[in-house]
Formats: C-alpha cells, sequence, structure tokens
C-alpha cells in the first residue's frame, strides 16, 4: 500500500523532525486550516496528524477541534491522530470522541510517534482487507452472500432451476433466507420483467386467505364494496411465491391444487373461470413429509409443489458463511446508522465463527445490527455482540473416529483462514504445522484459498 501522510503543524522545526520520522511514505505539510484542507483534497492521505494548537488560536484547542471536525466529514475512513500538550488530557479524549484514531502527546518522540503513526496505517490496511473480504463473499445471486461450498451449491442449483419454468418448494429453517432464493429465482428466470408477488400464508387469517389469493367479486360477501384482484391473478405473467405454504388451512389446499393443476380460478363471488399464467415457488420451515403422514397437508399438493425442491442449509452447517456475512451486516449498518465502526475485532470474529446462531442469518442480521449501534470504538467487540456463548454450540457427535478427525480438521482450517484473511503462513503458525503441510491439507480437503 502507498503511504499517504498529511503533518498538520504550525511550528517548521517540529514539522522538519516529522518529516524525518518516516521513510517509504509521501508527505504533505500544513501549518493551519485552509492549506491543510487543500492537501487534504490533494494528496488524499490514509492518515493525519493533527496539531490541536493552531493558529489563530495557538494557545488554544478551538480551530483543532474545528478542522478535526471537517476532516472527518470530507473524509469519514481518514486516520487523524491529535497532538496535544503533557497538561491536554482532556483535549485528548475530547478528540477521540470526535472519531479521531490516536492521540500523541508532546514533546516529539521519533520512535514513538513512528510506532502510533505505523500502527494507524495498519488499520487502514486491516480494513480494506475486510472490505476485499465483503466483496468476495457475494455471490452470483442478488441478494445472497456466501462462500461456503454448502452454499454455493445451492446456488448453482438455483441457477439451473431458474432457467425451467416448473413449480419450486425451497425447504429450510426459519430466518435462512427462503425468500431471498424464491426472489433470485424470479430474477434469473424469463419472467424476471413481469411481478414478483408475496404472500405470508402463515400471517393472514384463514377467512381473509382465500380472498387474498383468489380475489373476490363485488357483493361476494359483507364489506366487499368492489370487485379486487387476488395475489395469483396480481402475479400473472410473473413470480407467485407462497411462504409458510405448510401453514395453509386444509380447504385452501384443495382449491390451491385445483388451481396448480388447471391454472385457472374463479373470485369469492365469481363465476367466471380466469386464466392465470404464473410461476409459483413455495416455502416452509415445517416437516412436511411428517405433516402429511399425520393428514395436516395434501399430499398431492406436496407432489404438486415439489416438482424441484431446494434445502436451504442453516447457517450453522455454512462453513465460513457467518464471517462473511457479518463483515457484510456491518459494513452495511454502520453507513445506514451513520456509526464510524470500521468493522469486526479478533474477539467478535471469534466469536461469531463459533456460535451455532439457531435464529440463522436473521438472528445474526439483527444482533449486528444493534452491536454496530452500540460500538463504543471503531471495531465490534464480541461483548457488543451480547451473546450469550458457552464455548460453541453442541453439535451432534459422529461415531467414526476418521470422520470426527477430518470434520475438525477441515474447520480447523477454515477458522485459521478466516482470522488470518487467507494469509498461509499466518494461518499455518495458528493450526502449528508448517506451510507445505497446510498446502497438503488444503489440497486433502479441497478448500480454495483467494
Amino acid at each position: 500500500m502507498e503511504k499517504r501522510l498529511l503533518i498538520i503543524e504550525d511550528d517548521p522545526g517540529l514539522q522538519k523532525q516529522m518529516k524525518w520520522c518516516f521513510d517509504d511514505t509521501t508527505i504533505a505539510v500544513a501549518d493551519r486550516r485552509d492549506p491543510a484542507l487543500a492537501e487534504l483534497r490533494r494528496l488524499d492521505p490514509q492518515v493525519v496528524t493533527l496539531d490541536l494548537g493552531l493558529p489563530p488560536d495557538a494557545g488554544g484547542a478551538s480551530e483543532g477541534f474545528a478542522l478535526l471536525k471537517t476532516i472527518l466529514e470530507l473524509r469519514p475512513q481518514t486516520k487523524v491522530i491529535v497532538i496535544t500538550g503533557r497538561e491536554e488530557r482532556e483535549h485528548a479524549a475530547r478528540a477521540i470522541g470526535m472519531g479521531a484514531c490516536d492521540f500523541y502527546q508532546k514533546p516529539l518522540d521519533p520512535d514513538t510517534l513512528t510506532f502510533v503513526v505505523n500502527r494507524a496505517f495498519r488499520l487502514v490496511e486491516l480494513e480494506e482487507e475486510n472490505r476485499r473480504l465483503g466483496e468476495k463473499a457475494k455471490s452470483p445471486l442478488a441478494g445472497i452472500i456466501a462462500t461456503s461450498p454448502e452454499m454455493l451449491e445451492t446456488c448453482r442449483h438455483v441457477e439451473k432451476i431458474a432457467a425451467a419454468d416448473i413449480t419450486t418448494l425451497i425447504l429450510g429453517e426459519t430466518g435462512t433466507g427462503k425468500e431471498l432464493i424464491a426472489r433470485a429465482i424470479h430474477a434469473l428466470s424469463d419472467r424476471s420483467q413481469k411481478p414478483f408477488v408475496a404472500i405470508n400464508c402463515a400471517a393472514i387469517p384463514e377467512t381473509l386467505l382465500e380472498s387474498e389469493l383468489f380475489g373476490h367479486e363485488r357483493g361476494a360477501f359483507t364489506g366487499a364494496n368492489q370487485l379486487k384482484r387476488g395475489k395469483i391473478e396480481v402475479a400473472s405473467g410473473g413470480t407467485l411465491f407462497l411462504d409458510e405454504i405448510g401453514d395453509m388451512p386444509a380447504p385452501l389446499q384443495a382449491k390451491m391444487l385445483r388451481f396448480l393443476q388447471e391454472r385457472v380460478i374463479e373470485r369469492l363471488g365469481g363465476h367466471t373461470p380466469i386464466a392465470v399464467d404464473v410461476r409459483v415457488v413455495a416455502a416452509t420451515h415445517r416437516n412436511l413429509d411428517e405433516m402429511i403422514r399425520q393428514g395436516e397437508f395434501r399430499e398431492d399438493l406436496y407432489y404438486r409443489l415439489a416438482e424441484m425442491s431446494i434445502h436451504l442449509p442453516p447457517l450453522r452447517e455454512r462453513s465460513g458463511d457467518a464471517v462473511a456475512l457479518a463483515r457484510v451486516f456491518v459494513t452495511r449498518y454502520a453507513e445506514q446508522l451513520k456509526r464510524p465502526v470500521k468493522g469486526l475485532g479478533v474477539d467478535a470474529v471469534a466469536l461469531i465463527a463459533r456460535y451455532g446462531w439457531p435464529g440463522n442469518v436473521r438472528e445474526m442480521e439483527n444482533r449486528l445490527k444493534r452491536a454496530v449501534l452500540m460500538a463504543d470504538g471503531h471495531y465490534v467487540t464480541a461483548r457488543d455482540l451480547n451473546i450469550n456463548d458457552d464455548g460453541g454450540s453442541q453439535q451432534s457427535v459422529a461415531l467414526n473416529l476418521r470422520d470426527v478427525r477430518e470434520q475438525a480438521e477441515s474447520r480447523a482450517i477454515r477458522h485459521a483462514l478466516q482470522l488470518s484473511s487467507n494469509n498461509i503462513a499466518a494461518a499455518a503458525r495458528q493450526l502449528g504445522v508448517t506451510r507445505p503441510t497446510l498446502y497438503s491439507l488444503l489440497e486433502k480437503y479441497h478448500i480454495r484459498v483467494e
């Protein structure tokens, strides 16, 4: 990384001393507000050192604080290190509260100053790595973030299914992103320019669900003062997403089966058949096989819905996805909530990687949004996540020792790569093996490193 440093200092002697401290760094110097802002725009430095005692208030700090505020407004990602006098600790605390990266107290010590500034440059590099990892995490499907083999395989299935105009059933736990998959199927299909209409079968009372789906004629029932087109009719030409289809009442299941067989509906109170050209995608978190055995769900409807089925793995089974998702959510909510959070702390990464996430992606999104809002520093910590962690969720125990060993090795390697940002040497040190050994293990478990 090309290092660019702006030194804002009104003492010419200190300017020269500070410039001598840094090699391989492009340096600009300014002694007051306007020249400093001009250099900020010209050089676009990653790091700025700012003496708070600038003219015309060289004996105070008002000009320095005003300039700090302007710098952070113009370049929020810039790391500002404020320089204060020995008796001005309250100024340092106030500057950090405003968003400064660090502070340094006079008199000048070259070694200490070099350490503080280089630490800021290292922070810039870490944030850039986080950003690149977030970009790599994006899958070919719009709205889906995935790096794990399990989820990438699911994405490939979606791409194949989308091209075929067949009814699809999406199965998975609550919070795994079933509607996102349905939208991806629609976006990749020939119907992408037509409506995508979603309805949650569990969220609408049974007495209203039939009208919502099929529509009604004027006067069909008390309160039906005008004709209403149902969701199926509105979706004609496009895709109809039936969320939580497992909660559909039995009488409506029969009517839905007839529609799927004949692609014709009748509005409530009407007698005229209406042909509808619509692709149906359904989803549920419930066990439909068990519901069929108990007589709660029609078997013939199940087979009509499941011309093709997709199983969404829970987050705990998507190796490596938890950290990748968390990084994206931190960036997203820091921008939305206008918080100075730059990324995840090391302890937060470790907790996110080992936690079981019973609420899946939805739980993670909620926790990360809260953590970004509550974080005191520039990085989300494990404490900010507010997770009652017992050292990891309890997993089912395999009895084959070779399988146990291979699963543990594979998880440990993926975890080390996550913590080291895919640095092979660093991951090998964490695992206690040599680099050639780690390369052999990567090949054995088919783990790709970008």
